[in-house]
Formats: C-alpha cells, sequence, structure tokens
C-alpha cells in the first residue's frame, strides 16, 4: 500500500523532530537514537558543545578485507599475469563475487561479455595499479562493479551494466513500496504511485521512498525494487545496482555506465536506481552514465550519481531521471540526484518528464557547503522537515518546469532558510507551507511562481525575501503569500512587464535602491481573493482616533503586523510606477523619488470600510445612501421617502481615516469606501512625486457590486472616498496625471451616491521670497468629487482638498504668488487675502511685475516697459544724460559748444603738425611747381634737360586691361608694325607670355577683393590698390632685372638689359612698355621724328571714378617727343589744365561731363596749338575685346580746313570709328574722335546702384580757404561723431542686438569715418593728405549704410514696441515718437561732410585756380 504524506508518513517525522526536541531540552540521553552523540544526552555540556564546538561525526567502521584475487589464467580463462597484463579473451558467466588484484593491466577484450547476473548483487571488483581497458562492444554484468586502477578506458559501444541487478537495499530503509499499487522502488527519488482516489491529491501520494541521503556525495546504496499489482505474483523491477570507479588518473568514457532500475511492465512497478560513484583526475569522452528509474505500471525514482573528477571534457550524459509511469503517464517517477564534489553542486533533472513525485532533500550539509543546486526538466523537490536550512555558496536554480516545496502541504507549520549568492527561476514554481526567510544576492524570475502558505497560522505568518544586489521578475512571474511578506534588498526591485506581481495580505518592500514596477505588473495587499486560512488584515473602522503610524511611521521597516499599513514601501530611493499598486492601507515612507508613468497606478479604491463612522443607511426596500467622509453622502430616495446620507468626520487639515461605505458593514454585498495612502511622513517628507498617471483613494460604486452579485437588485449607496495625504516638498501632476478621491456612484433607483474624501498636501518646507520655487506643477486634474446617483437629492457631497498654510505672498493649496499687482501679508491660504496694490506708487513707463515669493508688503514691485528705462524713475540713458545737463536744448547748445572749441583745437595742432598754410594764388609768371602735383614730368623737366631720353625711343606699347582682378593687365602677342625691325617675333611671343602671366592676379586675392567689397568697400579698394603696387612693382623688376631682353635684335640691348622699360600712371590703371633703341642699330629711319608718328594715341590713366579721375600723364619720353613741336611751357600748361579739366570728368555721366572738356580744346587748346602745325582730339579706344573703352587725346598734324576732324589720309574713319589692330600701328590710330556730336552717340555703361552716390562724393573746382572748410570738416567730423554715439546710446535703449546690428552691418562701418578723417586731417603734403582724405570720403558713404540699417532698427522698434506697450502705461514720450532725428541729422552731416570734403580735395589736389580760367588769354599768360 502506498505511502500517505496524512497518515503514517507525515504523523512519522513530526513525532521523531517533536521527541528530539524535547529530549534535547531536558537534557535526557540520547543513546537510543540513531546517528546521534551520546555526549548530548545526560548532560548540559554536551548539548552546548554542539553549538560551541566544530561538530565532528564518528568515524566509520574500517571496510572488510577483500577475497582473494582470480588469477588471470585459471579463473578468468585469460592471458598474461595481474601483475604485468592480463587480457581476458573469451566470454565468463560467473555464479558468485569475484575480486580480482594485481599490479599490473588488465584489458577485456572487445565483444567479451563478463557477466554474473544469475545472483542478485554480485560484486565483481577489479583492484590494479595499471590500466584498466573494456574493449568495444565488450559487456560486464553484475550487482555490483567496483574497479580502482591508474588509468580507465570505456571503448565504443562498452557497456558496465547493472540494471534491476541490485542486491538487497539498506535496513530500515522504505524503497521497496508496499501493497498491490504497483507503485515505483525508491531511492534519489521516491517513487511514482497512480491515483486510485479522488479525495487525494496527486503529490498525497507516492511508492517508495528516498533513503541514504547522507550518502550523496559518495553513494553506495543498492537501488528498491518496485511494488506489484498482483499478491500472488511479484511483477515489480529490480533495483539497479552499483558502479564505482576510482582512478589516479585518466577515464576515457565512451561506453555506458548502467545502474537503471529495472522495468516493471503494466503489472509491476520500476525499480529505482542504483548507486555510481566516479573519482579520477581527468575524464574524457562522450558515452553514458544513468541511473534512472526503471520504466513500469508505476515508474521508478531515479537513483544517485557522485563525480569527483578534477577534469571533465567533452561531457558524457549523466541522467538520473525517474521511469515511466504506465498506469499514470503524466507522473513519473521523482528524478535522482547528480553531485559533482568538485564544484560541489547538486543536480535533480527529470529529463522533461512530468511527475507529482518528489525528490527529497534532507538536511544540506554546511562542512563543506554546497556551491550550486540545479532543480530543472520538471524535477519536483522537496525538503520536508519541519525546520531547514538550505545554504550554498552559489545559486540555487529552478528551471525549466522544476518544482521546489517546502513543508507539508497540510500541516503548514515549518519555517525554512534560503541562503545563496543567486536564485534563479525559469518556467517554474517553489512552494513554501509556512515561514520562508530567504537571503540572496541576486533573485530572477523568467515565467515563475514563488508561493507561501501559512494557512493561518499566526506563529509563522511572517515571511522575509532579502536580495542584496537585484530582484527581477519577467514573464509574468508571481511572488503571493497568504500571510506577511517582507521584501529587503540594497539594490533594484523589478517588475518588468504584464502579469508580474508581489502580493500578500500585508505586504513590506524596503531598503531597495530602486523599486519598478513595469507596465501591467501589480503589487498588492491585501490579496484580491482569498481563502478562508489566509492571515486576513482587520480595518480600523470605527475609531475617531488617528494611527500614529500613519503620520510617523517607524523607521525600522520590518514587517509589523501591529501596524495598519496593508502594503508599505519604506526607506527606497526611487520608486517608478508603470504598473499598478494597490491596496487597503498604502504607505510611502522615507521615499526620495516617486513617479507615476501615465500607465501607472497607485490605488485604494473601494479598498476601505463596507460600514464606517460615516456609514450610509438602507432601507427595508434595498435602497440606500452614500457613505460620507469629506463630504456628505447622497440622500438615498424610494417613492418619496428619503434617508440621509453618512455625515462627514475626520480633520481635512491632517486626514487619516478609511472612506466609509454606503451600506451597513454587515451587509456583504455592499460598496466600501476609499482606502488610505499615505506618502513621507512629518519627519520625513517625500521630496518629489511625479504623477502622470493615476492616483486614486475613489469610493466603491453600486455598479461594481452589481457586476460581482448580478442577482441582487440593490446594494446601498456608493462609498466614500478615502484620504490621500501626502507629505511632500515637490509635486507634478502631468496633463495625463490625476489625483482623486471621489465618492462612488449611486443606482439607478434612487441610492446615493458616496460623499468625497480628502486630499491633503501637508508641505515640508514652502520656501519664499529670493529662494522661492514653486512646489507644484498641475496641469493634470485633482478632484474629491461625490459620486452620482439617479435622483437630484442623492448627489454625494463633495471632498476637501486642502494644503498647508501659505506663509507671506503666497496662497491656494499649491502655495502660488499672488497674482502680479496684488500683495498678501498674512498667513493663510485663501485667495481673497491677496489685496490690490495702490496704484498711486506706480511711476510713469512702469508695471507691476511678477516678483519671486509674491509681494508681502507695499509698495509692489514694478518695472520700467523697456529695458532702455533706467529705475526708478523709468528715464532712458539719452534722457538721463540731457537731464544732467539741464535738457535737450542746454544739452544741444553745449554739446555744439564743446564740438566748435574741439574742432578749433584740432585746426591749431593740424597746423602746427603739417607746418604749412594756405598757399597764396599763383601769380602770372610764377613758377607752376602747384599747378598739379600728380605730374611728376612737372617737376622734374623743368630742372633738367630730358631730350636726350627720347632719342632712343622708337614707340610706346599700351597694356590692355584696366588691373583689376578680373580683368588684369595683358600684352597683345603680335609685336607692333613700330617695332618690328628691332625685335624677334618668336622671342617677342615669349616675353608677352612670361609678362601676362606675371600681370595675372592669384584667384585668392581677388576672393579677398570680393568679400571686402561687400563688408567694407574702403578696404576692399585699399586691398587693391596695395595689390596693384607690388604687381607693378614685380613687372618692373622682371624687365629691369629677371628678362634677358632676348626678344631685342640689339646685342648692346640684351647685354646691357636695356632697351625695354615697363611704367604706369599713379593711378595703377594704365601702364605701359616703352623700346629704345640698343645703339648699334645704325637705323637712320629710328628712332622716328613726331610728325612720322602723327596720329600720336595718348591715353588717359584712371577710370573717370572718384578714386581715380582721369588724367594725361606726360612722362620725360611724351614732353620730350611733344617739345619738338609745343614749347616745354605751353606743353605743361595745357597739361595741368587738360589734367584740372579731367577731374571733373565722371563715369557714368560722361556724354555730360565730357562736353565741357571738348569745348575747352576746341576753344582754348587747339586755337593755340595751330601755330605749332599740331592737333589735339579727344578720342576713345577699345582697349579689350569687350565692351569697355579707354579715353585719350590723337594728336596730329593740324590742317587747313578746320571743320574737318579727320586726321589727314592716314587716319581711316568708317562711320566715325577707325578700325585698327589691337597693337598701335605706325601712322594709324585704333581710336575714335569724340565731339559735341559724336559725344550723343556714346555708349556708357551706367552703374544704376552708385548713381546716387555720384551726386554726393565727386571730384569739383577749388573753393579756397582751406583753412575755413578744414575747420568746418573738423566740426563735422567731431559733431558726426557724437551723433554716432548719442544713436548708438538711443539704439541700446533699444537693445543691445540693434547695436550690434548697426555695428557691424557694415562691420565698425559707421565708426571708422572718424579716425580716417582725423588721419587725413593729419596727413603731410598735399598729394598724401588727398589720398586720405578720399578714402575718409569713401568710409564716409559707407558708413550711410549703417546708418540706413539704424533707421530701420529704430523704425522697426518703434512699430513693434507699441503693441507691447502694457495698456496701464501713459502714452509714448517725444523722445520715442521721434526716434528718427538722430538717423536723419546723421544723414545730413554726412551728405554736408562729403561736400566740404569734395572741396578740401579739390583744394589739395588743384592750387591754381587759374586752371580752370574761362579767359584763354588768360590761361595761357599764366604759363
Amino acid at each position: 500500500m502506498a505511502r500517505h504524506i496524512c497518515s503514517t508518513g507525515v504523523m512519522f517525522w513530526f513525532t521523531v523532530v517533536v521527541m528530539k526536541t524535547t529530549l534535547f531540552s531536558l537534557g535526557l540521553g540520547l543513546d537510543d537514537f540513531e546517528g546521534y552523540d551520546s555526549d548530548l544526552g545526560g548532560n548540559n555540556d554536551g548539548f552546548i558543545s554542539l553549538f560551541h564546538q566544530d561538530y565532528s561525526p564518528p568515524a566509520p567502521p574500517p571496510p572488510p578485507p577483500h577475497p582473494p584475487s582470480a588469477s588471470c589464467e585459471y579463473d578468468l580463462g585469460g592471458v598474461g599475469s595481474l601483475d604485468t597484463t592480463c587480457e581476458v579473451v573469451t566470454s565468463l558467466n560467473l555464479t558468485q563475487n569475484m575480486y580480482i588484484a594485481g599490479k599490473g593491466n588488465f584489458f577485456i577484450l572487445p565483444n567479451v561479455t563478463v557477466s554474473c547476473s544469475v545472483v542478485p548483487g554480485c560484486e565483481i571488483g577489479i583492484n590494479i595499479t595499471g590500466d584498466f581497458s573494456l574493449g568495444e562492444n565488450a559487456r560486464i554484468l553484475a550487482g555490483t562493479f567496483e574497479l580502482e586502477a591508474g588509468n580507465a578506458s570505456f571503448a565504443n559501444g562498452s557497456l558496465v551494466n547493472t540494471t534491476g541487478l541490485a542486491g538487497k537495499p539498506p535496513e530500515q530503509t522504505s524503497g521497496t513500496p508496499q501493497g498491490t499499487d504497483g507503485a515505483g522502488g525508491g531511492y534519489g527519488g521516491r517513487g511514482a504511485a497512480c491515483l486510485m482516489n479522488d479525495k487525494k491529491l496527486p503529490e498525497d501520494v507516492w511508492g517508495g521512498d528516498a533513503y541514504s541521503w547522507s550518502t550523496l556525495q559518495k553513494p553506495w546504496s543498492y537501488g528498491s525494487k518496485g511494488g506489484t499489482t498482483s499478491r500472488d505474483v511479484d511483477y515489480g523491477g529490480g533495483g539497479g545496482g552499483r558502479i564505482k570507479l576510482v582512478v589516479t588518473s585518466l577515464i576515457e568514457m565512451n561506453g555506458s555506465l548502467l545502474a537503471d532500475g529495472g522495468d516493471g511492465g503494466t503489472q509491476g512497478g520500476g525499480g529505482s536506481g542504483g548507486s555510481i560513484y566516479l573519482k579520477a583526475y581527468k575524464m574524457t569522452g562522450n558515452g553514458d552514465i544513468s541511473a534512472c528509474g526503471g520504466d513500469g505500471f508505476g515508474g521508478g525514482g531515479g537513483g544517485r550519481i557522485s563525480t569527483d573528477i578534477f577534469s571533465r571534457h567533452e561531457e558524457p550524459k549523466i541522467i538520473v531521471h525517474g521511469g515511466n509511469s504506465v498506469g499514470c503517464p503524466s507522473n513519473a517517477g521523482a528524478a535522482g540526484t547528480f553531485y559533482d564534489a568538485v564544484t560541489r553542486s547538486l543536480t535533480v533533472d527529470n529529463f522533461n518528464m512530468t511527475t507529482d513525485t518528489d525528490t527529497l532533500l534532507m538536511e544540506v550539509p554546511y562542512q563543506p557547503l554546497m556551491t550550486n543546486i540545479f532543480i530543472r526538466s520538471f524535477a519536483k523537490v522537496s525538503v520536508p522537515l519541519l525546520w531547514s536550512r538550505v545554504q550554498v555558496q552559489g545559486q540555487i536554480s529552478v528551471l525549466e518546469g522544476g518544482i521546489l516545496s517546502f513543508g507539508l502541504a497540510h500541516y503548514a507549520l515549518s519555517e525554512f532558510e534560503v541562503l545563496a549568492e543567486e536564485l534563479l527561476m525559469s518556467d517554474s514554481i517553489i512552494k513554501v507551507y509556512g515561514a520562508l526567510r530567504m537571503t540572496v544576492k541576486m533573485f530572477l524570475m523568467w515565467n515563475s511562481q514563488l508561493l507561501i502558505d501559512v494557512e493561518g497560522d499566526t506563529n509563522v505568518q511572517n515571511s522575509l525575501l532579502e536580495a542584496s544586489n537585484l530582484i527581477v521578475l519577467k514573464e509574468s512571474s508571481i511572488i503571493r503569500s497568504n500571510a506577511n511578506l517582507g521584501v529587503h534588498g540594497q539594490g533594484v526591485l523589478n517588475l518588468s512587464g504584464p502579469g508580474d506581481t508581489i502580493e500578500a495580505q500585508r505586504l513590506v518592500l524596503s531598503l531597495f535602491y530602486g523599486v519598478n514596477v513595469g507596465p501591467g505588473s501589480v503589487l498588492r495587499g491585501p490579496l484580491e481573493n482569498v481563502t478562508a486560512n489566509a492571515v486576513t488584515p482587520r480595518p480600523n473602522c470605527n475609531s475617531r482616533q488617528c494611527p500614529v503610524e500613519l503620520l510617523n511611521p517607524p523607521d525600522d521597516c520590518n514587517m509589523n503586523a501591529s501596524l495598519a499599513f496593508t502594503l508599505q514601501l519604506c526607506r527606497v530611493e526611487d520608486i517608478l510606477v508603470e504598473g499598478l499598486i494597490k491596496g487597503s492601507v498604502v504607505n510611502f515612507h522615507r521615499a526620495r523619488t516617486v513617479t507615476v508613468q501615465s500607465t501607472g497606478t497607485i490605488s485604494t479604491s473601494k479598498m476601505g470600510c463596507k460600514g464606517g463612522i460615516g456609514k450610509g443607511k438602507v432601507m427595508d426596500v434595498g435602497v440606500g445612501s452614500g457613505g460620507g467622509y469629506g463630504g456628505v453622502g447622497g440622500s438615498g430616495c424610494y417613492n418619496g421617502t428619503c434617508i440621509d446620507g453618512g455625515v462627514p468626520y475626520g480633520d481635512a487639515e491632517l486626514p487619516c481615516w478609511l472612506g466609509s461605505g454606503g451600506g451597513s458593514d454587515v451587509i456583504a454585498e455592499s460598496a466600501s469606501g476609499g482606502g488610505i495612502l499615505v506618502m513621507g511622513s512629518s519627519e520625513h517628507p517625500l521630496p518629489s512625486l511625479d504623477v502622470d498617471g493615476l492616483v486614486r483613494a475613489d469610493g466603491g460604486s453600486y455598479e461594481d457590486v452589481f457586476k460581482k452579485h448580478d442577482s441582487i437588485q440593490s446594494s446601498g449607496g456608493g462609498g466614500s472616498g478615502g484620504t490621500i495625504l501626502l507629505f511632500l516638498n515637490d509635486l507634478s501632476v502631468g496633463e495625463s496625471g490625476q489625483l482623486s478621491s471621489d465618492g462612488g456612484q449611486g443606482s439607478s433607483d434612487g441610492s446615493g451616491g458616496g460623499g468625497g474624501g480628502r486630499i491633503h498636501f501637508h508641505w515640508s518646507h514652502i520656501p519664499t521670497g529670493d529662494v522661492y520655487q514653486p512646489i507644484a506643477n498641475i496641469k493634470g486634474d485633482i478632484s474629491a468629487r461625490g459620486g452620482m446617483s439617479g435622483s437630484e437629492t442623492g448627489y454625494g457631497e463633495i471632498g476637501t482638498v486642502t494644503g498647508k498654510s501659505c506663509p507671506e505672498g503666497l496662497y491656494g493649496t499649491f502655495c502660488e504668488e499672488c497674482p502680479v499687482g496684488t500683495y498678501k501679508n498674512v498667513t493663510g491660504s485663501d485667495k481673497e487675502l491677496c489685496l490690490e496694490c495702490p496704484p498711486d506708487e506706480l511711476p510713469h513707463r512702469a508695471f507691476f511685475i511678477y516678483v519671486r515669493g509674491g509681494s508681502a508688503e507695499t509698495p509692489c514691485p514694478y518695472k520700467c516697459i523697456s529695458d532702455k528705462y533706467h529705475m526708478p524713475q523709468c528715464h532712458t540713458a539719452l534722457e538721463e544724460l540731457m537731464d544732467t545737463f539741464g535738457g535737450p536744448w542746454l544739452f544741444g547748445l553745449l554739446l555744439l559748444g564743446l564740438l566748435i572749441l574741439l574742432a578749433l583745437v584740432l585746426s591749431v595742432a593740424r597746423m602746427k603738425f603739417m607746418g604749412f598754410d594756405d598757399s597764396p594764388p599763383t601769380q602770372p609768371g610764377s613758377q607752376i611747381d602747384h599747378s598739379f602735383p600728380f605730374l611728376e614730368s612737372l617737376n622734374e623737366v623743368m630742372e633738367t634737360n630730358r631730350v636726350e631720353e627720347s632719342q632712343g625711343h622708337v614707340h610706346r606699347m599700351y597694356f590692355m586691361g584696366s588691373n583689376t582682378f578680373r580683368e588684369p593687365w595683358h600684352l597683345p602677342h603680335t609685336p607692333p608694325e613700330q617695332v618690328i625691325d628691332i625685335v624677334y617675333e618668336g622671342a617677342f611671343n615669349r616675353f608677352v607670355e612670361d609678362i601676362n602671366a606675371l600681370a595675372t592676379y592669384p584667384w585668392w586675392e581677388g576672393s579677398i577683393y570680393r568679400i571686402l567689397f561687400f563688408l567694407a568697400y574702403p578696404l576692399a579698394w585699399s586691398w587693391q590698390q596695395w595689390r596693384q603696387k607690388l604687381k607693378l612693382q614685380r613687372l618692373r623688376e622682371f624687365v629691369r632685372s629677371e628678362y634677358d631682353h632676348a626678344c631685342l635684335r640689339s646685342c648692346r640691348s640684351r647685354a646691357l638689359y636695356e632697351g625695354l622699360k615697363v611704367a604706369a600712371t599713379s593711378d595703377l590703371m594704365l601702364a605701359y612698355v616703352d623700346f629704345f633703341l640698343g645703339g648699334d642699330e645704325k637705323r637712320s629711319d629710328l628712332p622716328p621724328k613726331l610728325h612720322q608718328r602723327f596720329p600720336l594715341s595718348l591715353l588717359f590713366g584712371g577710370d573717370g571714378s572718384y578714386m581715380a579721375p582721369f588724367s594725361l600723364c606726360s612722362d620725360n619720353v611724351i614732353t620730350s617727343l611733344m617739345n619738338q613741336s609745343i614749347p616745354p611751357t605751353t606743353w605743361y600748361r595745357f597739361v595741368a589744365g587738360l589734367n584740372a579739366q579731367l577731374r571733373l570728368v565722371s563715369r557714368g555721366r560722361l556724354k555730360v561731363t565730357f562736353r565741357p572738356l571738348v569745348t575747352w580744346i576746341e576753344t582754348c587748346v587747339n586755337p593755340t596749338f595751330k601755330a605749332y602745325g599740331v592737333r589735339v582730339d579727344l578720342a576713345s579706344f577699345q582697349s579689350t575685346n569687350g565692351d569697355n573703352y579707354q579715353f585719350g587725346l590723337v594728336v596730329s598734324v593740324d590742317s587747313n580746313d578746320n571743320s574737318n576732324h579727320t586726321i589727314q589720309e592716314d587716319l581711316i574713319l568708317d562711320s566715325g570709328e577707325i578700325k585698327a589692330d589691337d597693337n598701335l600701328k605706325q601712322k594709324k590710330s585704333n581710336g575714335r574722335v569724340l565731339d559735341v556730336n559724336s559725344l550723343k552717340t556714346l555708349n556708357e555703361k551706367r552703374e544704376i546702384l552708385l548713381l546716387p552716390i555720384s551726386f554726393i562724393i565727386y571730384n569739383t573746382k577749388p573753393v579756397g580757404h582751406q583753412d575755413v572748410v578744414g575747420l568746418v570738416i573738423s566740426v563735422l567730423l567731431l559733431g558726426d561723431f557724437s551723433l554716432v554715439l548719442l544713436t548708438l546710446l538711443q539704439l541700446f535703449s533699444f537693445s543691445l542686438a540693434n547695436v550690434l546690428l548697426v555695428l557691424f552691418i557694415l562691420p565698425l562701418g559707421i565708426l571708422l569715418p572718424f579716425p580716417a578723417g582725423i588721419n587725413a586731417l593729419f596727413s603731410q603734403g598735399p598729394r598724401r593728405s588727398a589720398g586720405l582724405a578720399r578714402i575718409y570720403a569713401l568710409w564716409n558713404i559707407t558708413s550711410l549704410v549703417n546708418v540706413v540699417v539704424a533707421f530701420i532698427c529704430g523704425y522697426a522698434h518703434y512699430t513693434t514696441q507699441q503693441s507691447k506697450t502694457p495698456s496701464d502705461v501713459k502714452p509714448w514720450t517725444m523722445e520715442e515718437s521721434e526716434w528718427w532725428i538722430f538717423p536723419v541729422a546723421l544723414v545730413l552731416c554726412k551728405c554736408i561732410q562729403s561736400r566740404f570734403v569734395n572741396w578740401h580735395i579739390a583744394n589739395l589736389e588743384i592750387q591754381d585756380r587759374s586752371l580752370y580760367s574761362a579767359d584763354m588769354a588768360g590761361f595761357w599768360q599764366t604759363s
């Protein structure tokens, strides 16, 4: 008959434990109890020594002596000797035990069988010093096989088989089942017994019991025989035998070691597995090692295997599972045990065979401790003792359907301790019947359950789970206790996702660094559906006294059943709620942050009292009124008869009561009130609470009760809302967040709704004044509404939402700052305490402003309407400046006087520095050194006769291009006809290529120019002048010293590097190459005379712009040539007058400005030159292949017919235009003569953008009075700078961005005219001073861009600022409405400056004003 836990087995173990405990306490002798030292009995010293000394069990008795060894040849039929090498070559059938010993090797050759299977328990022992070998397909059959050797080899197909050949199991064991149930035998695991009685559970019955736990590390017991189903025939399978291998070095395992239980068929139980013990230094191979239970009607339990092998390779397959049960296929025999002595690991693996039968773990050894325990593959392990400690150094793993249970299912009286580094669970279950004390570092669960059942016993109602590092639940893992559960740790508790649950009747989570309740996971206390034997917390519903622990919980965070909490999170740093936390009385104590995500919920809804102080009433017909708490419960009405709702109770300023139900507490179907949620405490408030999900303490509704009990017609009114009491520093409620303590709804037939609950925010610290920070950010909903009802009078009253009294300047539940324009100087929370600020204390241009912490006194803080105004009177910096000097008019007069004074000082300093004053007008007959300072020839030729320089001059070849980055200088490759006889054409072409290459500008120079052109044109012009000078120096240096003059035919010129000269006009826009004879050509026709060169083209330098006006450069060569026909003084006077007239020619207006020049030439010059047989005409020349033209003079022989402007027959005209090559051909010109009529057809390129500027800066005639002009310029320059500073000051009143815009668009353009003007005024020499004055004029006109930006900024500010002005501010003042004054004044000042600068430059460049004389005689008389 199978053993039943309800009867004999349980009572036996219970009796033994109780008796031994009693005897210990009485000090009685224990000699009669096997396994205990007699020293423990009779005196207390022996008992105490058990705990104060290292306990050592008694030494086992010595083994019996071995029988004499068999001989190799006579007994075994082998070849050789056991002291050398013995080979068994034929099969043996033994009938008795055999012992084989020797100092040599022992080999059983392939296909040889050594059998001793006739006698159960037959033993074969081999003890050799050398090697043992079991050949391929060789077999050893025996009840016991014991081998000691140096090395052991089991070849492929070899077999050591003790299956079903066991001898008798140890005495006083119950491994063989009794009765005729056909149960399996037990050893390492219990045998299976198929359930025949519906009144019992599958785990309540089993077959043969487990035994020999004490020999787990060195198992040496036989397996037990299986039971039978017949009283007459024993059909049970035999137990597994014993195998022991003790090898000094290597075991090569490619065969099989079998100690399985025998099969019992369909009428007998399977035998249990036997014992296998292996000891070696190393084991290799891929064989099989098995001590499995046998198959039968009830499967046999697995045996025991232990290995003590330092190095295992290729892992031979080791299995100890139970046998299959034919009678109950889902209940196989229990798995056996596999112990690895090296790693000290115990494995219980049932090889994925389901079972209801246990593998027993008795006392786990402590010296040494096990390292790991593995329970897997549907193994079912039980620790059945009344008190037990399972302690390992490593991990306990329950995997792959494994089940680990502690205690007895129907006697949940035990206490258990589990100590390990890690507890890992995957698809498994741990059941605890009693109390559990678990201490691990890491607890990981995957689709697993930890179930604790105490059956209501108060002695074992508290369980503790402690994980110092990590607890993780994933894939619907559950930890459940029907009593009290404490979960402690120092790391992280993570409920990862849906289905992950920790729940108990009372639940305490403490000491974690972080608790994460993932989406769909649950923390719950108490349980939703509990059995009658669960430990049930009793709510405090009828007391009007607030529990002290709600306001000041104990700091020890221990599980205390006397406290009111049903769920507490204590001393947890960070709590993240994405799932559900639900309880009746929920407390968060000494946490740092609590974050409720949008999917998270913290709820005590419907977890309060069914009755309570404010419970509703119920009529006989079932209609009831709502419960009251923060508000009165709604009335219940039926057919005109009404009953009042529950009354409010408790303190709104510090609520700590459960909500009341909507009916009597004796009516099970009544709706419950809301529970209590407390976060923080008065001594340890919660620093931060972030709510994006739900925090609820709502009352129960009629609908909730109706869903559970759909047969009832009515169940009273709705429950009242509960309590949400928050001791905290900072609160944030997002848009999806909700805090509610609403009353439950009544029914449509007249039951009243529950009254609202109470929500209180007890702020721990409310900052005030300058350190104020908002303590709450509320975007969601906070409510304590009453419940609805079907009748008008049945609505529950709204509850209370309160906060701690606010200090001065703050008001409301969340202590917000009083509105702008109000102040509060008393303590309280009502908004009416914020009073209006006196309006007469507000200055003009000011408005009341927000101040941190609110206004606590008068006068209320205010601010000027713009940063440009300065406190306390809200004046601008400009107004303050003017007010300092007595107002705008007096300030203007003082500024004007100061400017004049500074200008006089500058003028005096300028005259002292420069050392000259205005030169007197040039009188007739005086030298003409000052007629035009740019003509070097006028000064140089007057000192010495340079006619000899023109004697060797052959031809002047002009460069094409204007020497700009876009159009650099270049020479045509074809030599002119004038020099064709003195140059080699090929060498000339190479010379031109070298010159053109040198004249080309690198790309980066043009890039810099373009960048500067847009940023600051004066800098771009200076950059171009600098590069042009360097380019000219490079060309001249090349021709003078680097080029070998190989193109010249003259040997003398090539030897002396003479014959070629490069020069350019002073404006660096016109360059030319002069060709000279070397002196050894001996040509009578060279050089040509002046009249042989006619018509002679003389090109103007410059481009007619303001910075480079047209001018004729008459150097030594030209002067000497012209002196052949025209007297020098006449020619000089002509050049000076011509350049003076050319100054007035402006590019873009050539038709208009060239007309006076043409008239002057026709009326003043040609009549004079006619006497010398020479005529000059204005002409245009095509200098490039494009549309650009250069201008100059065509000098020719004067004809008798003055009406004919054609230059003899040598000047070929075609419709007024002369066609020629790019070179100047001898006696031909490529120019077009310009007269009054032809000027009308002149095509010129006009730059529209620069046209307005040409009316501001242009070259004009001198006006004299240089000191006066300089003084006025100084005044204007200082005035300009002053206006700039005032404009910037005004813009700074608007914003700093406006100042930066004006300063840097264009960069510093508005400031640079002042230093440029000072530099021009204080420069020495008319020529240098005029050049710097032109740059000053450029900066002055460029700065108009900045002035325009200032105007735009002012206008934009004016138009936008009006709309930003508060309505209670007085209108804008004159200074703001007339923002345009300074920009307009700047424009006028700069235009006037430009006019005076033009006169100043004219005075410097043309000091002889008679050059503009309208009297022809007066003009030539001066020369």
